[in-house]
């Protein structure tokens, strides 16, 4: 990258040497820019994106959606007018981008907002081919899809180890914004680890000032070797259009993610099985620590890893293989995105002495909980995390099993379906749920999924 830098900084002088030229007195005013200057070629991303832009395509998707109309429902209407008894539906079209990461089987990495839950599936290739398209796989929690195309002579990206790009690398985001046509911006690498955003259970994003906008989901982010290195994702804008922040799920994370879905049609996590909540001032004055670095441990599963590998409630844990631990979502990120059976190593601080632990991260179990065991206004509330059946049909969230009669919560207005948010937070699990009961808030203010994909709110006081 830094002879690309070199070279770049000599061709951006010389164009600048150029265009001083062409405003002193006297020069020719239709004088045109050389084709090279030095004996080197005008910089360009032609030569690379030639080999990159016939690897990303456009997906189109179709989704029928049953329609709430109480006079259709109505068995006496629907008598009196001759309406069939058949549900009415309308049908939903949405457009996004993919990226063929094997020619030879034809897959493309996509959103999984961009194909979970859709009935028809088209791939466009850049040189105008459609093809309907196979659902391999979805994974809601890092929002990675995985469809399957019947195509021949195909073009594929390579994918980079993304865990070794800088802030400050170039980048440039390929897609298919608002339908538009296949689109290429540029930017930089503006951040890296970027987590705590919506819409996403586990996460470590790329953060680049790349345009990037709707229609964009699922489309390429390359670097200047066109090789990949993430999976353009979501914007952060007031206004719905680009204003320089988008995100991108590493190329280290769809990968692997990927290589599950292939395998197994959905990925099987790992979990440590412990509880844990971040590290305040007065938290670390009441365990006598010196910093609040790390998070402290609140809870250990029966039976899990955590439990097995010696680890008990008030153990700080600072470090995560080697690194630093900063948050529970780090922690959270590492059991969610490495593969199942993997060891991490821990460093554990108890009593003031500090000891490495090795875990293996186990097939994650089910979880439910009794909401008043997280907050009293909860009370009659019966929590758990989602099957698997009901994660393939694009669901994410905590199913809520069971509300008492009677109770706060049904009285609110609560009954059973899926929970997708507290307040502003997605939840994605009965862990995250368990994390956010320790934030004590004014109004309890639940969003729960609907039946047409949006959400509504329950206030619980």
């Amino acid at each position: 990258m830094s002879q690309h830098h070199s070279r770049l900084v000599h061709w951006l002088t010389c164009l600048l040497a150029v265009a001083v030229i062409a405003v002193v007195p006297g020069t020719s005013a239709a004088a045109a820019l050389p084709p090279a200057i030095d004996g080197q070629p005008m910089p360009s991303l032609a030569p690379m994106l030639e080999h990159v832009t016939p690897a990303v395509v456009n997906i189109s998707t179709k989704t029928r959606v049953a329609v709430n109309n109480p006079y259709f429902n109505d068995p006496v209407f629907r008598q009196f007018f001759g309406l069939p008894d058949t549900p009415q539906e309308r049908t939903e079209q949405s457009l996004g981008s993919g990226v063929i990461v094997d020619a030879a089987r034809g897959y493309v990495l996509t959103n999984n907002h961009v194909v979970g839950g859709a009935d028809d599936i088209t791939v466009t290739l850049q040189d105008g081919r459609n093809f309907k398209a196979k659902l391999i796989g979805t994974d809601p929690d890092t929002d990675v899809a995985v469809v399957q195309i019947p195509a021949q002579n195909l073009q594929a990206l390579p994918l980079a180890d993304s865990s070794k790009l800088r802030v400050g690398d170039y980048v440039v985001a390929v897609g298919d914004p608002f339908g538009l046509g296949q689109t290429v911006t540029s930017g930089i690498v503006s951040a890296l680890g970027r987590s705590g955003l919506r819409n996403s259970g586990y996460q470590n994003f790329i953060q680049t000032d790349a345009s990037i906008n709707p229609g964009n989901s699922g489309g390429a982010l390359v670097n200047l070797r066109g090789e990949l290195v993430g999976i353009n994702t979501m914007i952060l804008s007031p206004s719905g259009g680009n204003v320089g922040i988008g995100f991108a799920i590493p190329s280290a994370i769809t990968s692997e993610v990927m290589a599950q879905l292939v395998a197994h049609g959905k990925v099987q996590r790992g979990s440590l099985g412990v509880q844990t909540q971040a590290i305040t001032p007065r938290i670390a004055q009441l365990l006598k620590l010196q910093d609040s670095n790390g998070v402290v441990v609140t809870g250990v599963g029966a039976g899990s890893a955590a439990e097995r590998a010696g680890l008990q409630p008030g153990d700080v844990l600072t470090t995560l293989n080697g690194k630093p631990l900063h948050s529970v979502q780090e922690l959270r990120n590492a059991e969610g995105l490495l593969p199942l059976g993997s060891t991490v190593q821990l460093d554990v601080l108890r009593d003031g002495h500090s000891t490495e632990v090795s875990v293996t991260l186990s097939p994650e179990k089910l979880a439910s909980v009794d909401g008043g065991q997280l907050d009293a206004r909860l009370s009659g509330v019966r929590f758990s995390d989602l099957s698997d059946d009901q994660r393939a049909q694009g669901l994410s969230g905590v199913a809520i099993s069971g509300v008492q009669p009677g109770s706060r919560a049904a009285a609110a207005g609560l009954d059973t379906g899926v929970l997708i948010g507290v307040g502003n937070l997605r939840i994605t699990s009965v862990a995250m749920l368990r994390g956010l009961a320790k934030v004590h808030l004014r109004q309890l203010v639940l969003v729960v999924a609907d039946d047409d994909g949006g959400g509504h709110y329950v206030v619980i006081n």
